[in-house]
Formats: structure tokens, sequence, C-alpha cells
């Protein structure tokens, strides 16, 4: 196929964990043009064939992200100050929707208030799930929604282990180490989903919901997992109240915690979904221990 024949995917956050996945596996897959959007794309030029100024507060700036786009693919991010979820999708998916884009993959989260009828409250899982519906009714041709799971980068980065008051290095949670409940996976393999939605859109273009799920496990077997690799972590579960008070944002974090233990972090039985992500990727994601095996070294005393 000629370069120029190539479909155009935009692709924004494309600097980001998953936008940069997205953008990796739709150049390995070599069926799409990839244009990667971004705030400063100066900074970013080698990235994508096509770098492009982009930025979800400034709506102006979306339409010629999106001109003669054929799919985009849009994460939005909680956590950054000031981050209104609702007013940047609606401005990116009325601005895909004039550009006339045909398929438009969004990077949803449980809803956390419909599955456990208000009892949690995890803005950053619920937030995105309200998307769903603005997408839906806004008749693109094609449609689908991609779960990122629990990052195993988390355990080497914002969930990394600490020392702890008797001295030992590991992890102090509210959570019960023992149900199984912790949906997981490298990130870095959101791409192959996504790029795989957007080749097979008969099969994964009507609303389907694709988590990324590379294994599953207790937050004990995720430690029993690095220790049988040649660590010397320790867990112990504290109260929520406790674990809360100690750094901002700990409230949130330990309400997700509590949600995932009563519910999962998918918050249902997701074989089906899971099993058909997997298909549309065309690979089974790495389980956990070989991750970490690669990714969390055992280091020398």
């Amino acid at each position: 196929m000629l370069f120029n024949n190539k479909k155009r995917i935009s692709v924004i956050g494309a600097t980001g964990q998953q936008g940069g996945a997205v953008v990796r596996a739709l150049q390995t897959d070599g069926q799409f043009k990839v244009r990667a959007l971004s705030r400063n794309p100066g900074k970013h030029g080698g990235i994508a064939e096509e770098v492009v100024e982009a930025d979800l507060d400034r709506p102006e700036t979306l339409e010629a992200a999106f001109e003669k786009a054929h799919g985009v693919f849009l994460v939005t991010n909680f956590w950054e100050k000031g981050t209104d979820e609702i007013k940047q999708t609606t401005a990116a998916i009325r601005a895909a929707k004039n550009a006339g884009v045909k398929h438009f993959v969004w990077s949803t989260l449980p809803n956390v208030d419909a599955i456990s009828g208000g009892k949690f409250n995890v803005p950053h899982f619920t937030g995105k799930a309200k998307v769903d519906r603005i997408v839906k009714e806004a008749g693109f041709a094609n449609h689908t929604f991609v779960i990122a799971p629990f990052y195993y980068q988390n355990v080497v980065g914002a969930l990394a282990p600490q020392t702890q008051a008797d001295g030992s290095v590991g992890w102090a949670l509210p959570l019960d180490p023992n149900p199984r409940c912790i949906h997981m996976g490298d990130i870095n393999e959101l791409g192959n989903i996504v790029a795989g939605a957007f080749a097979h859109p008969d099969e994964a273009g009507h609303g389907e919901y694709l988590p990324l799920v590379g294994d599953f496990m207790s937050f004990g077997e995720i430690v029993d997992t690095l220790n049988r690799q040649g660590h010397k972590f320790s867990f112990k579960q504290v109260p929520k109240e406790v674990y809360a008070s100690l750094f901002p944002g700990a409230t949130e974090v330990a309400e997700t915690f509590s949600y995932f233990q009563a519910h999962t972090y998918l918050g249902s039985d997701s074989y089906d979904r899971i099993a058909l992500a997997n298909k549309i990727a065309g690979r089974q994601p790495t389980k956990f221990s070989t991750w970490a095996r690669v990714n969390f070294p055992v280091r020398a005393p």
C-alpha cells in the first residue's frame, strides 16, 4: 500500500504512556499513517510521521489536528491540575465529528458509581465512564472503548515499595492482600488493542469494550511473585483512614482499593471482553512475572 493512501490516525496524548503506546503500535502495524498530537510539537519532532499541535483546553486547535483523519484515539489525564474531562472530551468529540472522522477510540474506565450503587467514590474512574455515552451519541461510523488496567508500571512508579517503620521494604496499603481483585497489564501493550480495533472495525467498532489484562492477581500474589524472583518485600494492611491522611490524593487511592476489594478492578466478570481484546490485539498480553523479571530487577545487597 502506498504511504499516501494509508488512513490517517490522530493520537491525542501521544507523548504520554497510553498515547505513546498507541503511536508505536500503529507504526509497527504499518497500515496507518500516524499523526501525533501534542501541546508542544516542537519538543517531540520524531515520534510519528506527523506531529501537530493540539490542546484539549483550546478547542480551536482540534479542527486542524483531526483534518483528513480516518480515526482518533483519545485519552485524558484526570490527575493534571485543572483538567475537566467532560469539557475536554466533548470538545474533542465535536471537533472529530466536524472533521469527518470515521472511527473514534476512547480510553475509558469502569463506572464505579454505577457498579457499587454509589458506595464508592472514585472520580478518576467514573468521570471517564461518563464520557462513554457522549461518544456513543456522537454517531461515528465506528467507535470503540478500550480500558487500561492497573499498570504493572505502578509497582516501580507511583506505588513503588517504600521503607517501612519496621525497617523492611515493601507496601503498607488499605487492602486485604488475599482476594484476587486487580486486573493488571503492561500499559505499553494497550497500543496493540487500539491498532487492532482500527484495523478490524467490523469486529471491534460497534461500541465494544476491550480491556487490556495481562494478569489477574491479589496484592499478596504480586508480592509473592516478586519475592520468588529474589526480592524480600513486606506487606502490611493499614486502615483506610490512616492511609488517607498520608499524602494529597491518598483518600481517592484508598477508596479505589476498597472498590477493587469489593468489585474487582473491572467491576464484573469480563472474561468475554478480555478474550475479544486479546483476539483484536492479535496476541496474549505479557504476564506480570515475565514483565517483572525484566523491569523489576533484584538489587544486589
